[in-house]
């Protein structure tokens, strides 16, 4: 893009190419932490995100408006997970009661989303006092 000569098309097709190679490193990342390649202990919750934040913060404008784009791409490809509670959850509903062509009982769908919720909630602890740990060591 250097000496190139900026229109709204080339900097629309730099930002999708930005946004596809975020969202790229994000489910890679999800991989390795799902199979193991990378240690749990690596999970950031809030804590960790306020200090990732506040230390791009530091470097620069284009860092923290990098690390900003990253959570937010992050956030919505976490959202589609088919995890309970989340949309992604919400769609596999939506595809079972296309296959079965009739409504999940109401009952059922409660107690799933319930206990997606509690593992999310489970989730969020335990990245909090991860990174907790992480700043008293």
């Amino acid at each position: 893009m250097l000496g190139e000569k900026k229109t709204v098309g080339s900097v629309l097709k730099e930002a999708g190419n930005w946004t596809l190679s975020l969202g790229r490193m994000v489910v890679l990342s999800l991989t390795d932490l799902i199979t193991g390649r990378i240690a749990v202990n690596n999970l950031s919750g809030p804590v960790g995100i306020v200090s990732a934040i506040s230390e791009a913060s530091s470097l620069g404008l284009s860092s923290l408006l990098m690390l900003l784009a990253l959570i937010t791409i992050n956030l919505g490809i976490f959202n589609l997970l088919p995890i309970p509670a989340l949309d992604g959850g919400r769609l596999v509903f939506l595809i079972i009661e296309a296959i079965r062509r009739k409504p999940i009982s109401q009952k059922y769908e409660i107690a799933i989303n319930a206990a997606g919720f509690i593992l999310l909630i489970g989730l969020m602890i335990f990245a909090t006092f991860n990174d907790i740990t992480k700043l008293i060591v």
